[in-house]
């Protein structure tokens, strides 16, 4: 490992081992959200000064699990990074536990804090709280998984996923103070203050989502 980039055999072994079987997630869970948790894992890693090549590959693991079910995707994916012994290459098996450990810890309503640093980093990383994308992610999962859904439906479970999620009371926690995370939260919840604004973004995202799933 350099000092700014994890290993290059590393890079080239999760991109052509792991990274594609992301594509069976959808639009909401798929290579585009991966791709953006290992960009900001690996800043928020540098700023902390924490092993660039352990921040990569959690975050290249921590929505494997996704291939079984949603509610336990976390544990799914700590037990499948745990199980790949591939990754002895690169790590001792005390690193493995505590990436095991920080895959499992990244979920946003994990009841407790991730025990180390590295599951604050790929927790931080994960919130993808840019508030455009945090919307769209939102209208996606709905679309996805919920087909059956009317459009009114939709409206009412995007408002109440912000709610619980995002909103003053809501059940996410930022990890790493100075964030960017932490102006995007805000702005999220300034347009959840605004219902009417609130809904002209679900609009369009659920018109713009609704046909890229039906082309």
């Amino acid at each position: 490992m350099t000092e700014t980039t994890p290993s290059l055999d590393l890079v080239h072994f999760v991109e052509t081992n792991i990274l594609p079987r992301y594509a069976e997630f959808g639009r909401s869970h798929g290579i585009s959200h991966v791709q953006r948790v290992i960009s900001r894992s690996l800043v928020l890693a540098r700023r902390v000064g924490a092993d660039l090549n352990m921040a990569y590959a959690i975050a290249a693991y921590h929505d494997i699990g996704m291939n079984g079910p949603r509610a336990i995707h976390h544990i799914t994916g700590g037990k499948i990074l745990a199980a790949d012994q591939r990754l002895r290459k690169w790590f001792s098996t005390e690193q493995i536990k505590v990436m095991r450990e920080a895959v499992e810890d990244h979920r946003a309503s994990a009841s407790h804090a991730p025990r180390s640093i590295y599951g604050k980093i790929v927790a931080e990383a994960d919130r993808d709280l840019e508030p455009e994308t945090v919307f769209r992610r939102t209208v996606q999962f709905g679309l996805e998984n919920y087909p059956e859904k009317s459009r009114e439906e939709h409206w009412e479970r995007f408002c109440q996923h912000m709610k619980e999620k995002y909103s003053p009371q809501g059940y996410i926690s930022l990890w790493i103070p100075g964030s960017p995370n932490e102006e995007y939260l805000k702005q999220i919840r300034s347009t959840l203050g605004n219902p009417a604004e609130l809904k002209k973004v679900f609009d369009r995202l659920f018109e713009e989502e609704s046909k890229a799933q039906s082309s």
